[in-house]
């Protein structure tokens, strides 16, 4: 019933609306929805926005919406792989959906487009292993 886990897979949010008809967001969603959608559309300029998460696939919507409504959009997390990838650049082994490589790359255009800013980070460290002791460097 909160905006931060509506869009997993949980018990509580998904596996319930199997047996529940109709089944609906609850007013705790509900309050939160509508406070983002009241500073989104009524925020003072220039807006920015963060965005993470591991995955594009999840995120599309809200960041073609965004960028429709921010002056920039800040993307953090595991999903920067898929639009550095998408810029061409090397990602190693790193968390990149490849069936979202256009995605990412309409979503990059689409922000040059509204002459937006589009945000990734420009320093990553990188590590030879995912452990404590890993080599690395940025």
């Amino acid at each position: 019933d909160a905006f931060g886990t509506a869009h997993r897979a949980h018990a509580s949010t998904e596996g319930v609306t199997k047996y529940l008809s109709p089944s609906v967001g609850g007013f705790l969603l509900a309050k939160e929805l509508e406070y983002l959608d009241g500073a989104v559309t009524g925020g003072e300029k220039p807006m920015a926005a963060i965005v993470g998460g591991s995955k594009v696939s999840s995120k599309i919507t809200v960041l073609e919406a965004l960028l429709d409504k921010c002056d920039k959009v800040i993307i953090g997390g595991g999903m920067v792989f898929t639009f550095l990838k998408a810029k061409g650049l090397e990602v190693g082994t790193s968390l990149v959906e490849e069936d979202f490589i256009d995605t990412a790359k309409a979503v990059i255009a689409k922000a040059e487009k509204l002459d937006k800013e589009l945000i990734l980070p420009v320093d990553i460290i990188v590590a030879d292993k995912f452990d404590a002791e890993a080599e690395t460097q940025v």
